[in-house]
């Protein structure tokens, strides 16, 4: 039976399972049905088309003149060299948005993406085939490494680049896989609701979490030029989602610390479940934990330290009260 509303069902769970380094599960949920495609889809085509990443897309090669030119002693020729080039995933030092990087080598050699990493750049697949040279092979060239978003062709690109370079297709998007799917979940008693699971892999110039972080930022940005029209203040609603998302680190579970038996089995017994129950205590409130001693309280507060949470820390009166909150939603 269908209840009356004014407003739609709010998600407000967030889960973020890293599988490895370059892939993750988003998931959120629950949504009012027909809700979790709208977000869903342009969230893919932002993860897709405006995740920022580098590439080259200019080359300078001494002895060749064009891309159907070869080099003496080297085995591939100029074309095959570009495409082996092209698969090459660079990421610019120091957060410049151009850099230009030149490199020598003298056979005999087998050259790999990793012999490109220097103090400018650095590459994130370094066991690459780039090249291979003879005895008699010597291979100098030049490179400009653009930082970008999505597909520019090298048409594109000849007017910004040295006109006796050849331009390259510049493939600038880090992400290689952003899939999502739609599941049902169940809300008191209502099987309708929705639960979208994004699968996202990137190819290691940036992690799939921060690409994701990054997808939802841009589209804030471009709804915010509805705000500014209709005086909706939705940089207020972010924020508020922004501090949510900051009670993550507060809420690792405490059999995942690495703490001692001694130590964790007085925790459990306390029913302390999240290292944010932690945070939130006073050093009295720990030493008054039931057979907590001296050499496990000093085991606990050193593990509150690596995690950012030592003796200095102070937490605010706001986010004490959400973490509060969160916790005692996630134990109910």
């Amino acid at each position: 039976m269908r209840k009356i509303k004014t407003a739609p069902f709010l998600p407000s769970e967030v889960e973020i399972n890293e599988i490895s380094e370059n892939r993750a599960q988003v998931i959120a949920y629950p949504f009012e049905s027909g809700y979790a495609v709208t977000l869903a889809h342009p969230l893919r085509r932002l993860l897709l088309g405006s995740s920022i990443g580098y590439a080259p897309i200019s080359l300078k090669i001494e002895g060749a003149a064009h891309e159907f030119d070869s080099i003496r002693g080297m085995h591939e020729d100029i074309a095959v060299f570009i495409i082996n080039l092209k698969g090459i995933r660079f990421k610019i030092k120091e957060e410049l948005d151009r850099a230009v990087v030149s490199y020598s080598f003298k056979g005999p050699k087998e050259v790999k993406a990793g012999d490109l990493n220097n103090d400018q750049v650095e590459v994130v697949n370094p066991d690459l085939s780039l090249a291979t040279l003879n005895e008699d092979g010597e291979l100098e060239f030049t490179l400009e490494i653009a930082k970008g978003i999505g597909y520019v062709p090298s048409e594109d690109l000849r007017e910004e680049i040295d006109q006796n370079a050849i331009a390259l297709d510049a493939f600038f998007t880090p992400v290689r896989k952003a899939n999502y799917s739609i599941e049902n979940v169940l809300v008191e008693d209502n099987p309708d609701y929705e639960k979208i699971v994004f699968e996202i892999e990137t190819d290691g110039q940036i992690d799939p979490v921060t690409a994701f972080a990054n997808a939802l930022e841009t589209m804030h940005k471009q709804m915010s030029v509805f705000g500014n029209v209709m005086n909706l203040d939705l940089q207020r609603n972010n924020e508020s989602v922004a501090s949510g998302s900051e009670l993550k680190s507060f809420l690792v579970p405490v059999d995942t610390l690495g703490l001692g038996a001694r130590s964790f089995n007085s925790l459990d017994r306390a029913g302390i479940k999240y290292l944010g129950e932690l945070v939130l205590m006073s050093e009295n409130e720990l030493k008054e934990i039931k057979n907590l001693g001296k050499k496990s309280l000093d085991e606990i507060q050193e593990v509150l330290a690596e995690h950012g949470f030592g003796p200095d820390f102070e937490l605010d009166e706001e986010t004490r009260a959400a973490l509060s909150k969160k916790i005692a939603q996630l134990k109910e």
